[in-house]
């Protein structure tokens, strides 16, 4: 990763990040326990991630939108309008507005899906594709670390004061990302004109992921795992509330601790990708969340520690292995909408899980869902790592070392036709000259 920070342009770029990811830190885990403290409901609290979701199944449109213009300008645009459709979060007070709250986090989640794609080809920009696993995990390291604190102290300002101060605050950081990268110079070439109609267009990410071997098999892989993994949205609740006997608020303090883990597996990333190539660290990544989820229908806080490590080790394993896999396979005038189709087709079955989790969470026993998710997801991950072939580690090639010849191995040139030289026989010049005179 010190290859890859000690570069200007994306130095600036991670700046950027860091106050985009903090706010998005403060305020996610905020709006969910928002909604539990206003209904007193788990499913409903889980439900705020479910609407964060949702707006996934736009994510061809999504994709052809960013395809169709420079990076940089619209990474900008789309910070600002981040910040400014959090708005309306101020005018929540009680029960009966609960509403807002859904419909700011369904267009938040429609924000995130136009600012994940757009930075997968800002980042392929700026970035040589041999550093492509250090970016991406440079920026889940941070992502996960500020799971530490930023979950944790959004949850204790909501506590202290409501959740007016955290919408200031996660509008501001939104604010400072686009001022930031709004410094950033890169030489962008205009995009390229679509030759299909529009229809056509639309569909041309999902058909490049059909059509790629490793692609393919990552995505099916991966939303197998995703259909039961948005269960622990809503499981994590319960966990909290009907086995730890604690306050939601608790909740935050877990998430902290699966930052912990988090911030083991960013910094691991990279050097995954590179022994095990992309299918495999996503492999090792959605294989590590069944054991971790096995362990948490046991209501015991030690095993719950444990089980939230490793659980926040295989976020970024994942992330990392599929957006570079996405980076590397894809041309960079379809990675918009390739980038935007693969959060779809995981998210997508992920919002179906968290949605069901939702209801199920309800009728039965938390302990039991949280055994179905571990299998499943292991079983999904010992999958992916019997292709990990399609997407080998890279071979490093030591360059060839050019030694300057020795000076005293140079040939000296000769002149054309050249005779050796003889000694003179003067006797025979006498002899020559008296023959001529006869």
């Amino acid at each position: 990763m010190r290859t890859v920070l000690r570069r200007p342009d994306f130095r600036l770029l991670f700046a950027a990040l860091l106050a985009s990811m903090a706010a998005e830190s403060i305020l996610l885990l905020a709006l969910a326990i928002w909604v539990k403290d206003l209904t007193g409901s788990d499913g409903l609290a889980g439900a705020t991630i479910f609407a964060i979701i949702a707006p996934m199944t736009l994510a061809p449109l999504v994709g052809w939108v960013v395809d169709r213009y420079p990076r940089r300008p619209f990474f900008v645009v789309a910070n600002l309008g981040t910040a400014l459709l959090l708005t309306p979060l101020f005018a929540v007070r009680d029960r009966a507005d609960v509403w807002i709250i859904y419909v700011v986090a369904a267009l938040y989640g429609l924000s995130y899906l136009t600012l994940t794609a757009t930075l997968s080809g800002l980042i392929r920009q700026l970035v040589p594709s041999e550093l492509l696993a250090d970016a991406n995990g440079a920026l889940q390291t941070v992502r996960q670390g500020l799971r530490l604190g930023g979950p944790l102290a959004g949850a204790a300002l909501y506590a202290a004061v409501g959740g007016w101060l955290l919408t200031t605050l996660a509008m501001a950081g939104f604010v400072v990302a686009a001022a930031v990268v709004g410094l950033l110079r890169v030489t962008e070439q205009a995009p390229a004109t679509g030759t299909l109609r529009w229809p056509a267009e639309l569909g041309a990410g999902l058909r490049h992921l059909a059509g790629e071997a490793a692609l393919r098999r990552a995505l099916l892989g991966y939303g197998l795992g995703s259909l039961v993994m948005g269960f622990s949205e809503s499981l994590i609740f319960a966990y909290v509330d009907q086995g730890l006997r604690r306050d939601a608020a608790f909740v935050g303090v877990l998430v902290t601790v699966q930052g912990v883990g988090g911030l083991v597996g960013g910094l691991l990333s990279p050097a995954v990708v590179r022994r095990f190539g992309e299918l495999g660290a996503l492999a090792a990544g959605v294989t590590f969340f069944g054991p971790a989820a096995l362990a948490l229908a046991w209501p015991d806080l030690r095993l719950g520690v444990l089980a939230l490590l490793l659980a926040g080790v295989s976020l970024p394993l994942t992330t990392v292995g599929l957006n570079t896999l996405v980076q590397r396979r894809t041309p960079a005038g379809l990675l918009g909408r390739v980038t935007a189709a693969s959060e779809a087709l995981v998210s997508g079955p992920q919002a179906v899980s968290i949605g069901a989790g939702a209801l199920l969470v309800g009728v039965l026993d938390y302990r039991l869902l949280f055994v179905l998710v571990g299998v499943v997801t292991t079983a999904a991950g010992l999958w992916l790592w019997r292709g990990r072939e399609l997407s080998p580690p890279p071979v490093a090639v030591p360059p060839v070392p050019v030694l300057p010849t020795p000076a005293a191995r140079i040939p000296t040139p000769r002149r054309p036709f050249a005779e050796p030289t003889r000694p003179v026989d003067h006797r025979v010049v006498t002899a020559a000259r008296r023959f001529r005179g006869r």
